[in-house]
């Protein structure tokens, strides 16, 4: 019997023991996502962009659309995971930028919680969630009688990402999933590759993680913002111009105008749940000292801590 992906030819094992050093330049790193963003359209049959409306997921975007252009190729569909504990900033930015950029965008959520009125931090008996819910959560070795909904939480995060994610995966029927993972982020991730392997379907829905933007640290991404993605997407924006903050802004644009999550200027680095993040300095995050502080500032973490975990259950 043939078993995904019969139809694909790639190389799973392209960018083990690489780390960002080994793409020393800006150029570098833009070239080698977008050979992996087209090798990934041309070989997929129904790709799918996660975006969070971040900074990682929003050049991973970039890339694909400018790809996709190039080549003639179409957009994938985009799809959000909505967790209920989002910043309202960050759903208008998406939706905004969905329309600006006319994408096919799938909001996607466990939807078990909603129908049953539940909200982030109030519990609900695990007796009254889904057959498939509680299947995930004897999965996880939960042995309480209620559950608290919390997406920072070991158990929450994977109900409302993973266990969400997984949904429209089989709804839709993607095999390759573009994703904004970065080797520098954390240790669970520093051994990724740009193709990754999800083929265990007594875990998930067999598909590939498209890791396109490994190669990329911090400033990196800032750099990709400043350099291209602003420049080509706001008209009469300099490229290279960075604002130290909304005031600094040229040709009377407003921060609303650029393709960057409101909450990056107000010093946010990673967002997160509006509960679960925080920021460490007032200035825009690409000011901030991106080299000895940390990225996730006030993210919480338990979650952080059992990135391995999650990352075997699914997570991103």
């Amino acid at each position: 019997m043939t078993t995904f992906p019969d139809y694909l030819d790639l190389d799973y094992s392209a960018g083990t023991k690489q780390t960002a050093a080994d793409y020393p330049s800006l150029m570098d790193k833009m070239a080698k996502a977008t050979e992996v963003t087209l090798t990934a359209l041309q070989q997929y049959k129904k790709p799918a962009i996660m975006w969070t409306g971040g900074k990682d997921s929003t050049v991973v975007l970039y890339v694909v659309r400018e790809v996709a252009r190039e080549h003639g190729l179409e957009v994938p569909p985009v799809v959000f995971l909505d967790h209920f504990e989002h910043f309202d900033e960050v759903e208008d930015f998406v939706h905004q930028w969905a329309d600006e950029w006319d994408l096919n965008l799938i909001w996607a959520a466990n939807e078990d919680f909603r129908d049953l009125g539940v909200a982030p931090g109030e519990s609900v008996a695990v007796a009254d969630l889904s057959e498939n819910n509680q299947r995930e959560l004897e999965r996880l070795g939960y042995e309480g009688d209620e559950f608290v909904l919390d997406a920072d939480s070991f158990e929450g995060n994977h109900l409302l990402k993973t266990v969400a994610l997984n949904q429209v995966i089989t709804e839709h029927g993607f095999d390759g999933i573009f994703s904004g993972v970065r080797w520098d982020e954390q240790e669970s991730r520093a051994n990724e590759t740009f193709f990754s392997p999800r083929h265990e379907s007594e875990k998930y829905p067999p598909h590939d993680r498209v890791h396109t933007i490994l190669q990329f640290d911090e400033g990196d991404i800032w750099d990709a913002f400043w350099q291209f993605i602003v420049p080509d997407t706001v008209e009469g924006y300099p490229t290279g111009h960075v604002p130290e903050s909304t005031a600094d802004l040229p040709n009377g644009l407003t921060a609303r105008d650029l393709p960057v999550s409101p909450k990056y200027f107000e010093g946010f680095r990673s967002l997160g749940t509006e509960s679960g993040s925080g920021k460490s300095d007032d200035r825009p995050a690409w000011l901030q000292d991106l080299d000895n502080t940390t990225e996730r500032e006030g993210r919480a973490q338990d979650k952080e801590n059992l990135m391995g975990q999650l990352r075997d259950l699914g997570y991103m």
